[in-house]
């Protein structure tokens, strides 16, 4: 049976956490950044361990006002000291816990950006390597943060997105461009499986861009976060797959 991680990004504040963690295999938790804080991580930290879900690092901008979306012009080095920042409190709390770290994912606009930009890629993961070295770095397959990852000797997973569409060239499509979040827990699931079974996702403008992926992300600060969890995690099993990180 095919193993499939799925993954959601926790502990920023939303009502469903304890909802959302015995439905997923790896967890992304806020450190500080855009969200949370050492309260938050803990409590997080604690129900992934509770539920046996892989414990993952989720750095961003430390811009709140826009939960770490809005696109920031910040010098690598910068970068790499944000990240190193709240990695360092993360692995803190988790090594108080007792909790070893599987992943660490960029949020929001840090991620998208790393994606294209290897200046910003390279300050990401060189700021992992010296401080986790042994972790996944999850990012979109075949760009920029996957070369970096892999050139500082990281392990890698490419991350597709269950609640988001495709632009032809296999980016995301922006936020604020309409249609661009799926509220359908029917469309996320037949995305899903479309990633999975068939290798393309189907984009905005109806082409077919190819993907492989090793892990499925929905984003839980949406209103029907939970439903589409339910829904795809349901459609997976009934397909033959296995959800495990």
């Amino acid at each position: 049976m095919q193993c499939i991680d799925l993954n959601c990004d926790l502990g920023e504040g939303g009502a469903h956490d304890a909802e959302f963690i015995p439905l997923i295999s790896s967890a992304n938790i806020a450190c500080g950044g855009h969200a949370g804080d050492e309260a938050t991580m803990r409590a997080t930290i604690r129900l992934a361990l509770a539920h046996g879900a892989a414990i993952g690092a989720h750095p961003g901008y430390e811009d709140r006002e826009h939960m770490g979306r809005r696109p920031m012009n910040l010098s690598p080095d910068a970068i790499g000291d944000l990240v190193s920042r709240q990695l360092k409190r993360f692995a803190q709390i988790a090594e108080e816990l007792g909790a070893p770290i599987h992943h660490v994912k960029a949020h929001g606009a840090l991620y998208n950006q790393a994606d294209t930009d290897p200046l910003i890629a390279n300050a990401i993961a060189n700021a992992i390597r010296d401080l986790l070295p042994q972790v996944i770095v999850y990012a979109p397959p075949n760009g920029c943060m996957m070369d970096a990852a892999q050139s500082a000797g990281l392990r890698f997973r490419a991350e597709g997105f269950i609640d988001r569409r495709y632009n032809a060239d296999g980016s995301l499509v922006l936020r604020g461009q309409a249609g661009a979040v799926i509220d359908d827990p029917a469309a996320a699931c037949a995305q899903a499986l479309e990633m999975l079974l068939e290798h393309k996702v189907t984009s905005m403008g109806g082409f077919a861009v190819p993907i492989e992926i090793d892990t499925l992300c929905v984003h839980g600060d949406s209103d029907s976060a939970l439903e589409i969890l339910k829904s795809t995690r349901l459609a997976l099993e009934s397909a033959g797959l296995q959800v495990c990180h």
